[in-house]
């Protein structure tokens, strides 16, 4: 996996919980370790619902969010509170912004995506939308909403969004969304938790088994060097 020194590479979905508490972590340790200036957050394209076929299930994050939230209730959640019809049938124009939010600067995509998890996780936004993006990037002091909406129009990030997701789907070191890697090799998926469905995924509840979030300390000290 090629990751530079100083970078956590994360690959994962927007509108996965699991991943959504990963990415709270990672802000919170490195904001209270200091390490602000020494790592940065590269994020990669892991979209569920092109590796699944189908749309962001309703019914498996209906089941998921009271557990995994329970676990950082900092990181922003709900149960979903719009009308059902506003559920983002699809996660790829948010993970297409963040990619092309990186062209910017590494840290506007950093910003940009912890806005959109907050937006649809606490705030029941259907960010398949552009002008819900847009409205979330106004208000991310790194991005550049403007040109941010530019390179939505022009389809700037798509073709990258695709080539990532197809390279990441036939690497067998990707286990799913949130996996990790940094540049000494480290690969952790779903940092710190060991979990199994108690039923079929959507039928039955996830059952967190350990949570360990000290691996994250770890994980920004590796970082960093």
């Amino acid at each position: 996996m090629d990751v530079a020194p100083g970078t956590i590479a994360i690959w994962s979905d927007i509108g996965c919980p699991w991943a959504h508490l990963a990415v709270y972590r990672l802000h919170a340790t490195r904001a209270r370790l200091g390490l602000e200036n020494a790592v940065t957050f590269e994020h990669r394209p892991f979209p569920l619902e092109l590796l699944n076929e189908q749309p962001t299930p309703r019914d498996v994050l209906a089941a998921e969010v009271p557990v995994v939230g329970a676990r950082e209730p900092d990181a922003g959640w709900q149960e979903w509170a719009a009308p059902e019809w506003h559920w983002p049938v699809t996660t790829l124009p948010a993970l297409e912004a963040v990619q092309a939010a990186s062209a910017q600067d590494e840290r506007a995509a950093e910003e940009l995506d912890r806005a959109l998890r907050v937006a649809f996780f606490a705030k029941s936004r259907c960010i398949s939308l552009r002008h819900v993006i847009l409205e979330v990037a106004e208000k991310c002091a790194a991005v550049d909403r403007d040109t941010l909406a530019g390179d939505l129009d022009d389809g700037v990030a798509r073709r990258a969004l695709i080539a990532r997701f197809q390279a990441a789907d036939g690497n067998e070191a990707i286990e799913g969304s949130p996996h990790l890697f940094l540049a000494d090799g480290t690969s952790l998926h779903n940092p710190g938790i060991t979990m199994h469905w108690d039923g079929r995924p959507g039928a039955g509840v996830p059952v967190i088994e350990r949570d360990d979030p000290s691996v994250y300390d770890d994980l920004l000290r590796r970082a960093a060097g």
